[in-house]
């Protein structure tokens, strides 16, 4: 199956309704998620953009992470059948795909850097150079479109369609990764709450103790 013929998604869900079912498809709430870059034909997110740093303020330079558990297993079988070191050895020795190659890592990185830069960070998956990781070539090449990332895109024609058999994530089990995604965010809503008091009572005693002194100096 080529990324060309991949078949329209059904109706969008809602922004919850997409962070439950990646919380689903990962098996914990995802951290940094700015939105679907790529949406499965069954309707669920498959691919989404990540900031360049997380809320903790950790650099993650996987800008396009794949969340579909069907597709990263399909995906792992190419990598243990050998594909990556096939492509990266055709690498080496195809002058035109190796600077189509390149594009697509000056690609990724143009897009993450429209957000945040990164200074001294790579793109990711071994781009420029090699191949390191199929899940970010076919996540860049998903999420791009066709033309932009030779390798995903050729990683995406050997691969069966993940979605024929339906959402990898049945509603049951998004509804029950809604309750923990609602949890998660309550508590670092109290957190930040709680950050926010600090720093006001930390401000309000550096407050006084410069009038004290402004007091003092008179």
């Amino acid at each position: 199956m080529t990324s060309e013929q991949l078949p329209g998604p059904a109706d969008a869900p809602d922004a919850d309704r997409d962070i439950a079912a990646i919380a689903a498809q990962l098996g914990r709430v995802p951290r940094g998620t700015r939105g679907v870059a790529h949406r499965c034909p069954c309707g669920n997110p498959d691919v989404v953009e990540t900031a360049p740093r997380l809320p903790d303020g950790t650099p993650f330079p996987t800008l396009y992470y794949l969340t579909c558990p069907r597709a990263a297993s399909l995906i792992g079988t190419l990598e243990a059948d050998g594909v990556m070191k096939e492509q990266s050895a055709r690498l080496a020795e195809d002058p035109e795909l190796a600077d189509a190659y390149r594009r697509a890592h000056e690609d990724y990185i143009a897009r993450r850097d429209a957000i945040e830069v990164l200074e001294g960070f790579p793109s990711a998956g071994g781009m420029p150079d090699r191949v390191k990781c199929l899940h970010v070539l076919v996540g860049h090449a998903l999420a791009a479109g066709p033309g932009v990332n030779p390798l995903g895109d050729e990683a995406i024609g050997m691969l069966e369609d993940w979605w024929a058999k339906g959402p990898c994530v049945s509603p049951a089990e998004v509804d029950a990764a809604a309750g923990r995604v609602a949890r998660n965010r309550a508590k670092n809503q109290d957190h930040t709450a709680v950050i926010a008091a600090k720093e006001q009572k930390s401000a309000e005693r550096a407050e006084k103790k410069r009038q004290a002194q402004e007091e003092g100096d008179r």
